[in-house]
């Protein structure tokens, strides 16, 4: 007759500091860091990094115009703006007219003419246009322009090249034609691009003569543009 009990093996318990998984002792082991994000961020227009002085300088003078103070009156009484350093000035400058605030952009270009070390340049006058024209403020357009005209520029053929486009694309046909007469006489030689923009714009608004004008010019100038206009086309297509 067989026993009624039988004998095992004893069990041997492994201790759990022994049987912790390999994931454990892997995580351990990594270093988790932090991504700086400020790489991520793209690079800012040349003149238009803000200080903290320039950023509660364009903050002061859009709180006064909300109150209802006049672009001007705001501008002329802005103890913040008046203590700007020069590039801090240009800097509010670049970013209210980057923010579509055309009247209170106007006014500080005003003030940084009347700076000792004011020097124009064209791209700042590209800015401001383009504000302008963009909430269709046409006397104050032709105001800049005014102030462009006493001005004396080094020569600049991309720069007026833009500006010729922001004229004609809100339709400034005889702005346009000024300043394409400045650009010649400031020694920015016009280019192909120069003449692309100026046949098809003003052919776009109707004005057919002096686009067969430039045409003309065009022709002098390069003998071959017509070539580059099949060019142009053929990429429009």
């Amino acid at each position: 007759m067989l026993s009624s009990s039988i004998a095992f093996p004893p069990l041997r318990l492994t201790p759990p500091s022994a049987a912790a998984p390999r994931w454990r002792s892997a995580a351990a082991a990594v270093t988790i860091t932090m991504r700086d994000r400020s790489k991520n961020r793209k690079p800012t227009q040349r003149g238009r990094y803000l200080s903290s002085e320039a950023i509660q300088a364009v903050q002061s003078l859009k709180r006064a115009t909300l109150c209802g103070a006049p672009a001007a009156g705001a501008v002329a009484k802005d103890p913040k703006l008046q203590r700007l350093l020069k590039a801090d000035m240009v800097a509010v400058f670049r970013e209210l007219a980057a923010q579509g605030e055309a009247l209170l952009a106007l006014k500080v270009f005003e003030e940084i003419q009347k700076e000792h070390w004011y020097k124009p340049r064209l791209f700042w006058y590209v800015d401001l246009i383009t504000v302008l024209a963009s909430k269709g403020l046409r006397s104050e357009v032709g105001k800049a322009c005014s102030y462009l005209k006493r001005e004396q520029l080094e020569p600049d053929t991309d720069g007026f090249n833009l500006l010729l486009k922001t004229l004609l694309d809100a339709e400034f046909t005889q702005l346009t034609m000024d300043c394409f007469r400045l650009m010649k006489l400031w020694d920015s030689e016009p280019d192909r691009t120069t003449y692309v923009t100026l046949v098809k714009g003003l052919e776009s608004v109707g004005e057919t003569d002096l686009s067969a004008q430039m045409r003309l010019e065009a022709e002098s100038d390069y003998g071959d543009l017509w070539d580059f206009f099949d060019e142009e086309e053929a990429i429009d297509a």
